[in-house]
């Protein structure tokens, strides 16, 4: 268990990538690479539109925190049944 100077659980940054699971439509990503090449990018294949979200989570460990932001994930910052998520943990240093 990871815990500052004063006995306080430590901060890890979370970082979440959210995306549309395999086979489902994305319109967006449709949209941005219908229009690319307009802008002379003609080059520019499977254009897909995600979102990213980042978090500071105090936890008493890494495996807390990911276990935490996965269920966030799970219950609100991703749509489980059209998109897919990864988590990425890293301990935060302490301030001072």
């Amino acid at each position: 268990m990871r815990v500052d100077t004063l006995g306080a659980m430590a901060g890890y940054a979370a970082h979440v990538e959210v995306s549309h699971r395999p086979g489902i439509a994305d319109p967006a990503g449709a949209t941005v690479e219908r229009s690319l090449p307009a802008l002379g990018y003609t080059n520019v294949t499977q254009v897909h539109i995600g979102k990213v979200i980042r978090l500071v989570v105090d936890a008493p460990d890494a495996a807390a925190a990911r276990a935490q932001v996965e269920e966030m994930c799970e219950r609100l910052l991703a749509n489980p049944v059209i998109e897919s998520y990864e988590v990425s943990i890293s301990a935060l240093e302490p301030a001072g």
